[in-house]
């Protein structure tokens, strides 16, 4: 009988216990950015997003965002001034052939699109730089696609990723060694995506120990291997910015984004930094800080008369 009573009450005194920690818990995380640590990266996630409607209201009017801003850009253990432009878009997508949808159809997947393109010379000759990534927005799973392409006076590079049953990249150089490839990686975390899925929901933002690949325009620009490397992401949130960071030790790179912290959170700056060559201490830092956002519809502002609004972006 004592054996009984005394299993019942331990029982009871777990029971309390859990039911405390458990409401402890869940009240904690209303005051944090992100209630829960993302270190998983995976494709099989079920049931689709809930949009408030301000974020229909923002992203379904017809327009693109646009940002420029000011970049100072590290290239060959120099800082490089130059432009930098975000280009924030939906648009209708074909999931198959993972281009864009010039029809209505049931088929097509509503993806948010970010150009980011940046310009700037180094000495006499120019360098242009643009990478496109395509998120889906009912769901939250990873780019369907990225590509990425620089041009300079030397040659040009290109690097492409579909998802498909794993991510299926394609990458053509000029550089010995890395002429034309194709390869197969298993899904994980992608630098460029996070972008997006900081204006889509930041809370799905992965935080903690992750595999990322990094971006595409520092895997060409610094001739690395085409893979994941670990990294450690971290994200703290003030009154009206917050910042997201990514640090990866091996590559001795790190990506700092500070976007507003209320919606739509717009990226205001981001700060770049990465390792340089062998016994050089120099560590410089890429940054790009907002000159001016408008909202339009710029594809259809394509004549000679539209020329003017380069001005309002600071852009020439």
């Amino acid at each position: 009988m004592m054996h009984k009573i005394g299993i019942s009450l331990i029982y009871k005194i777990v029971l309390l216990v859990s039911i405390a920690v458990a409401s402890f818990s869940c009240k904690e995380s209303e005051h944090n950015l992100i209630p829960n640590s993302n270190t998983e990266a995976t494709d099989s996630v079920t049931g689709n997003r809930q949009l408030p409607e301000q974020f229909k209201d923002y992203w379904y009017a017809g327009k693109a965002e646009l940002t420029s801003y000011e970049l100072m850009q590290e290239r060959y253990g120099e800082i490089r001034q130059g432009t930098a432009v975000t280009i924030f878009v939906t648009e209708d997508f074909l999931p198959d052939a993972q281009v864009k949808a010039n029809t209505q159809s049931e088929e097509n997947v509503s993806v948010l699109k970010l150009n980011k393109t940046k310009k700037f010379t180094t000495g006499i000759y120019s360098y242009s730089i643009m990478t496109s990534t395509f998120n889906p927005i009912q769901t939250p799973k990873h780019a369907l696609k990225i590509s990425n392409s620089v041009q300079e006076w030397c040659g040009q590079v290109y690097m492409q990723l579909n998802n498909r049953e794993k991510f299926n990249i394609i990458s053509h150089s000029y550089f010995e060694g890395e002429a034309d490839q194709e390869l197969t990686l298993n899904k994980t975390w992608l630098e460029d995506e996070l972008w997006n899925l900081v204006r889509i929901n930041p809370e799905e933002l992965p935080t903690g120990d992750i595999e990322v690949v990094p971006s595409f325009e520092f895997i060409r620009l610094r001739h690395k291997e085409i893979k994941a490397y670990r990294a450690h992401a971290n994200i703290k949130q003030g009154d009206s910015l917050s910042v997201y960071s990514l640090h990866y030790p091996m590559l001795e790179r790190e990506l700092i984004i500070y976007f507003n912290s209320d919606f739509p959170y717009e990226i205001e700056k981001w700060e770049e930094t990465n390792g340089t060559a062998p016994n050089d201490s120099t560590r410089l830092k890429t940054t790009a800080h907002k000159i001016k956002r408008i909202r339009n519809d710029y594809w259809n502002l394509n004549r000679n008369k539209d020329t003017g609004l380069r001005d309002t972006l600071g852009l020439k």
